[in-house]
């Protein structure tokens, strides 16, 4: 399986967050799937960071060593999963979220979030 993991997602599988549950953090462990972390999380996860969240460290490096520690690649934002923003329905407003979408599209991943809207 492909997996795209959302930014919520992905902070609390390398903060041990209790609420990551015992199927997402399984399938996100399976060296069997693929998983990757978009730019784009790490990007709403860094403007986040500037606005007041917290992680044990800047974002800058420790994104990248808990990526790699995680086994989780990193996905880049390119032109073709853009496009996708076109034909997207209204009904979820988050630009970030959007992307993701946009990228699930064109790279045929399955997004692991707990956001309703993503999942249906």
């Amino acid at each position: 399986m492909r997996l795209l993991l959302d930014s919520r997602v992905f902070l609390w599988l390398i903060t041990g967050d209790s609420r990551i549950t015992e199927a997402m953090r399984r399938g996100i462990l399976n060296t069997d799937n693929e998983v990757y972390l978009s730019a784009v999380s790490a990007w709403e996860i860094s403007v986040k960071y500037q606005l007041g969240d917290s992680l044990p460290e800047p974002p800058q490096n420790y994104l990248h060593i808990q990526r790699q520690r995680h086994q989780i690649a990193s996905l880049s934002l390119d032109e073709a999963s853009v496009a996708h923003l076109a034909e997207l329905p209204s009904i979820h407003r988050d630009p970030f979220d959007r992307m993701l979408i946009c990228q699930a599209l064109e790279h045929r991943l399955t997004i692991v979030t707990v956001d309703e809207i993503l999942q249906s």
